[in-house]
């Protein structure tokens, strides 16, 4: 007998605590390829904590699978510190509350205090209230941009960024040993509430979050008189309530929410893939501009840590702007306005992730501030702010952005944090609104000093334990043939950021990269153009990162089109 039917005989007789469960295993009655799936190997639990579909099984994410983490991290945080605390919040997903409240009862159990919030609130509002409530670790219950049939477990740091390697391998050490069955102590969610053992967070919080977000504004009143127009979207999620209100207090008034996607719903009816960088997000926002003349749309993520942007031109079309553009014109917005108000810090500092653009770098040194480069993952964005603060100097930090669409300004958070980026974001629309010029034309004058940058991602789908095993086979491959040459151009220097080597390919001279290794190949090509291919940390996919750097809009997207084609052609997609 193969060992998921042996599992899925041991659920059938033990997973009774979630009818919805129950009767899944019921379904899957007979179902040997259904039953593989959900049986072939437990979620991995690394520094994204857990993300998998909703449902039973190891390879599921459900009140168990939660309860084992929840059990390994509080093992893990009582050898550590004596009387721990964790703040958890949760999203509009399918299961967030219920899976919350289990990670409640689970750390009251165990003898950690838990702070809930009373109702669903963003990510980086969770990161905040970590180091706020003085916790030694945050939870919080999320899949992000994922469709509707995802969920997830985030665990973080007692600084409120997310589990560092060494966090994350020391709770994993203790969840290897538990027993999902037998090893995880619970209470009910009264009886912890009637304990003190588990505690609401007091709306104080979320007033010393919007407090702290109001403090990142750099031109406070332009939005009073700019009369700028905008369409705002949570997509479901949980931007409705706060970032209304940051709006609202920074003197946006004409502001129109999209009917459709503004209750939180986790089955995301109008958006199945509830992520901004997709302009079907934008469908029903872009419908409403027929009765109402919006300078900009703004779309949040479900659970409020990602921000997309659409912005009317000149001829009243509505153009969506890459997390690439929207990153480096808030950097250029932020440097030059507090340069013009005196109020920048004497060694400026910039944070982005290493497949962001380049175009940054370029604004940064134009305005003598210093780009710090990291790994993907904001974590590492958030650790570096961190060291800034210690050494006293988180002032000088402006902004910290990746391309996929996450921002943050202000070290309130340690996370991206969609609140603050759609208030500058406003704020910076306003302030050009009262200059004569709309954001298209504010990326166009930065292209015309530094030249087109044309990014595309490449999202590769590797479903199932088939999917996985080519996805590894695809990274060994490229890792041991290294290519000298994509769309006609000359590779110059290949690194490897697993074995953390940069090698100039013309004289085969290398170099140490001083950062944490992790699975990504970067083919720095001639002419500043750039791919790097890595796999995603939190979902099936091969991501590929393709910046064409040419003098035109029209060349640049023939390029960026040609080095796609070659890279689907070398893994034989």
């Amino acid at each position: 007998m193969n060992n998921w039917n042996e599992l899925y005989a041991l659920w059938c007789e033990n997973a009774k605590e979630d009818s919805d469960l129950v009767e899944e295993l019921k379904a899957v009655a007979g179902d040997e390829a259904g039953i593989q799936d959900r049986f072939y190997q437990s979620l991995e639990f690394g520094t994204a904590g857990l993300r998998g579909v909703i449902g039973a099984g190891t390879n599921r994410m459900n009140v168990y699978t939660v309860g084992q983490a929840t059990q390994g991290l509080a093992a893990s945080l009582l050898k550590q510190y004596d009387a721990p605390s964790v703040a958890i919040a949760y999203d509009s997903r399918i299961k967030s509350e219920v899976f919350a409240r289990k990670a409640a009862c689970v750390l009251a159990a165990n003898g950690v205090k838990a702070y809930i919030f009373k109702e669903l609130v963003p990510t980086p509002v969770l990161s905040f209230a970590v180091r706020y409530l003085g916790c030694k670790s945050g939870i919080v219950i999320t899949a992000s941009h994922n469709p509707s049939k995802y969920n997830g477990f985030k665990c973080y740091d007692p600084d409120g960024y997310q589990m560092t390697d060494e966090s994350a391998a020391k709770t994993l050490a203790e969840i290897r040993h538990i027993d999902m069955f037998r090893d995880i102590k619970s209470i009910g969610f009264e009886e912890g509430l009637a304990a003190g053992t588990i505690e609401y967070c007091a709306d104080e919080v979320m007033e010393a979050f919007l407090s702290e977000v109001q403090k990142a504004a750099v031109n406070p009143g332009i939005c009073q008189s700019a009369n700028l127009n905008l369409i705002y979207s949570p997509l479901n999620g949980t931007g409705n309530k706060p970032v209304r209100e940051i709006l609202k207090r920074i003197g946006i008034e004409n502001v129109e929410v999209v009917p459709e996607q503004e209750l939180p719903d986790g089955n995301f009816p109008t958006c199945p893939y509830p992520n901004p960088e997709i302009r079907q997000v934008f469908e029903k926002a872009l419908e409403m501009t027929a009765r109402f003349d919006a300078d900009l749309i703004l779309a949040t993520d479900p659970d409020c840590d990602r921000v997309g942007i659409a912005v009317k031109d000149r001829s009243g079309e509505y153009k969506l702007m890459s997390g690439n553009e929207v990153g480096a014109m808030l950097l250029e917005y932020l440097l030059s306005q507090r340069e013009a108000k005196g109020t920048i810090p004497p060694e400026p500092v910039a944070i982005k992730s290493f497949v962001t653009t380049n175009i940054a770098n370029k604004v940064a040194a134009k305005h003598g501030c210093r780009m710090k480069e990291v790994l993907t993952g904001f974590k590492y964005i958030g650790e570096y702010i961190t060291d800034l603060e210690k050494q006293g100097k988180e002032n000088n930090f402006i902004l910290g952005f990746e391309e996929s669409y996450g921002y943050l300004s202000g070290t309130h958070a340690r996370d991206k944090d969609a609140v603050v980026a759609s208030m500058l974001i406003c704020e910076m629309a306003a302030y050009y609104k009262s200059v004569g010029k709309n954001l298209i034309e504010v990326m166009q004058e930065l292209y015309a000093q530094f030249g087109i940058y044309k990014h595309t991602v490449v999202s590769l789908q590797f479903e199932g334990a088939e999917g996985m095993a080519k996805m590894q086979s695809i990274m060994q491959t490229l890792r041991e043939d290294v290519i000298t040459s994509l769309a006609g151009l000359k590779v110059e220097y290949f690194s490897d950021y697993k074995k953390l080597k940069r090698v100039n390919l013309a004289t085969d001279e290398s170099e140490d990269i001083l950062l944490p290794s992790t699975n990504a190949l970067v083919y720095e090509l001639e002419k500043d153009n750039l791919f790097i291919i890595r796999p995603s940390g939190t979902e099936p996919k091969i991501k590929a990162y393709i910046t064409a750097c040419t003098a035109t809009e029209e060349e640049a997207q023939a390029l960026s089109e040609k080095m796609e084609k070659d890279f689907r052609q070398l893994i034989g997609e």
